[in-house]
């Protein structure tokens, strides 16, 4: 009956990721319902805690966009390439690292990668090399964002103070030098672009050469009025968010009770609750203080965005945390000895489920789980954290799809075999040293 439950499983995010937008968000429920009333299995609770942590962030960073405030950033970023075009390979992937970090989406890379392209391009660099190690540095930097939703989804389920210190000391160094090393297996990448056949042939249509050759400097948008002034409330709202993660003290406490929700049993305010109350307060003050509309921020594309994620998350979590509560011991079984006579192995667990999820946070939520009732240490937990981003596998993300539509040299493409495309290279580089790195790290400091 297991491998039969867990071929539904399979089939429902297979097919959801097909589907794409809130495909795997309605498919999970389908699946749902088909463990509940086909083999009665008792449904667990649904992901709660990570449906209001999105709701959160991704509204906060919607109220950025709406102010001006990630133009603003992108502006930083765009002139930091420009200043160097001949390294574009190593700073652009940097550049968009730091820029998602402080973000704590990926999505923001959209705005950048035309950028890297044309730069390359200009350049004769085949932008292949900068675009697939700056997708794969975007996702890269949430595991390790104090603002991103898979960040805050582990430092809930580690649940111990100073969770979130940790895992930012950890993964911020292992996911710069993760980087580092995508950039290293891609700097001598394919042909040279004047060697390209490919490029050579587009060459020779005169309006086409016409466009790369045309000198172009910054994009040159005029920065909105209040959008520095929400960059700094947004880093004010980041740093209040590190510090209640740091020092739990300075927490209100309301005494030992049962614990929910918004409230741990120790009496001390839940991360959940932290993150929510700073986040949308911070949305409010630059709502207030920028002069932006509230209306403004809900037609903006990151709050667009929202809907989907919290579909995707709440349905494909609750059904992958159904199957996992009602087969427990089972997988505990199953898995239990080979992962802690060998703990680097949930790593592997962790990719691979990674590769069909397309949601960091709904991979978090869904094994991190298995993994404390495996009795692992959070040094474990915290280093195997880089391998979330692994749908970088099957090239469907949008980040990749967009990097593949900015290059118009043709060099950023997806093999004949799917496999086989621009991203697997620099993506898995970056995850053996960013974990490789973390363990080093986590025996360290932990």
């Amino acid at each position: 009956m297991f491998w039969i439950e867990f071929a539904v499983l399979l089939v429902m995010i297979l097919i959801g990721s097909r589907m794409k937008g809130i495909g795997l968000g309605v498919m999970g429920i389908f699946g749902l319902v088909i463990f509940v009333f086909a083999f009665h299995m008792k449904p667990s609770n649904p992901p709660l805690d990570v449906m209001l942590i999105i709701i959160a962030i991704v509204t906060t960073a919607a109220t950025l966009q709406a102010s001006g405030g990630l133009d603003y950033l992108v502006s930083l970023a765009e002139k930091v390439i420009r200043s160097n075009p001949s390294n574009v390979t190593f700073i652009a992937p940097f550049a968009t690292y730091v820029l998602c970090l402080f973000a704590g989406t990926s999505h923001i890379v959209y705005s950048i990668l035309p950028i890297i392209s044309e730069v390359a391009t200009k350049k004769r660099i085949r932008p292949e090399r900068p675009l697939s190690a700056s997708v794969i540095a975007s996702h890269l930097a949430l595991t390790g964002s104090p603002i991103s939703a898979c960040t805050a989804a582990l430092v809930v389920l580690l649940g111990y103070p100073g969770a979130l210190f940790d895992v930012m000391m950890i993964s911020i160094p292992a996911g710069l030098l993760g980087t580092l090393a995508a950039c290293f297996v891609v700097r001598k990448k394919g042909l040279e672009l004047n060697e390209d056949p490919l490029f050579l042939e587009k060459m020779k249509n005169p309006e086409f050469a016409k466009t790369i050759d045309t000198s172009s400097e910054s994009s040159g948008n005029k920065v909105k009025a209040g959008a520095k002034t929400s960059v700094m409330i947004f880093s004010i709202a980041i740093l209040l968010i590190v510090v209640a993660g740091a020092f739990p003290d300075v927490l209100p406490n309301f005494g030992p009770g049962q614990e929910d929700l918004v409230v741990k049993s120790d009496g001390t305010v839940s991360m959940v609750t932290v993150i929510c109350l700073i986040t949308l307060a911070a949305s409010a003050a630059m709502m207030l203080i920028t002069k932006t509309s509230a209306v403004t921020v809900t037609q903006v594309s990151l709050f667009s965005s929202m809907a989907s994620a919290t579909i995707s998350v709440f349905g494909v979590v609750w059904m992958a945390s159904t199957f996992m509560e009602n087969n427990s011991e089972v997988i505990k079984e199953s898995l239990g000895s080979i992962v802690n006579a060998h703990p680097w192995t949930f790593a592997i667990a962790l990719f691979a489920l990674g590769i069909i999820m397309f949601s960091q946070a709904a991979t978090v939520k869904t094994l991190i789980p298995l993994g404390i009732a495996l009795g692992l240490s959070p040094l474990v937990l915290i280093a195997s954290f880089p391998t979330v981003n692994s749908f970088y596998v099957l090239p469907g993300y949008p980040t990749l799809l967009a990097a593949i539509n900015f290059d118009r040299t043709g060099s950023t493409k997806i093999g004949k075999y799917v496999v086989n495309h621009s991203f697997n290279r620099p993506g898995f580089a970056s995850t053996i040293v960013a974990v490789s790195v973390g363990f080093l790290l986590g025996f360290l400091i932990l």
